[in-house]
């Protein structure tokens, strides 16, 4: 039930903000909400830094990380495939939108807070350097070279 309440607050909020309010009044409810958004993220590295302060990393979970991210990887691009793959019926996409949508997947704060959350098992050290390892190469490598893809798929989708 609490699903069908968001997705009906998510679906009216965009249809209500289009034709209840202003041009004006919209771009400062959204900037006023930006703002929010991107200081919560600022506070939830900060806090997820202050943590790694206190963890001590394995070298021995050196080749789990390694392995994290192109597994995150595979499961994002079959994620987005499939359902590209399904809904391509209904709805047209442009070339390049699997890539696109795998590539910029970005995995960060929340993995790292739900993996920081779990109680002291002994497995909990090997889950955090693998979400750690996908967090970073997420933010750092994917985050960075972005746009750098859409340009890409853009341009093939022109020739």
């Amino acid at each position: 039930m609490r699903e069908a309440v968001v997705v009906a607050g998510i679906l009216l909020g965009n249809r209500r903000a289009r034709r209840g309010m202003s041009e004006r009044t919209r771009r400062y409810v959204f900037g006023f909400w930006d703002v929010v958004d991107q200081g919560l993220n600022a506070v939830l590295f900060l806090l997820i830094g202050l943590e790694v302060l206190l963890l001590r990393f394995d070298s021995a979970f050196a080749a789990l990380a390694m392995a994290a991210v192109p597994l995150a990887l595979a499961g994002r691009f079959a994620a987005v495939g499939g359902a590209v793959a399904l809904l391509s019926r209904f709805v047209p996409f442009a070339p390049g939108t699997v890539a696109i949508l795998t590539w910029g997947g970005l995995r960060g704060g929340i993995s790292v807070a739900l993996a920081l959350s779990l109680p002291d098992i002994p497995e909990k050290p090997a889950l955090l350097a693998a979400t750690y390892a996908v967090a970073v190469f997420s933010i750092l490598v994917q985050g960075s070279t972005l746009a750098g893809v859409v340009r890409r798929m853009k341009a093939g989708a022109d020739d």
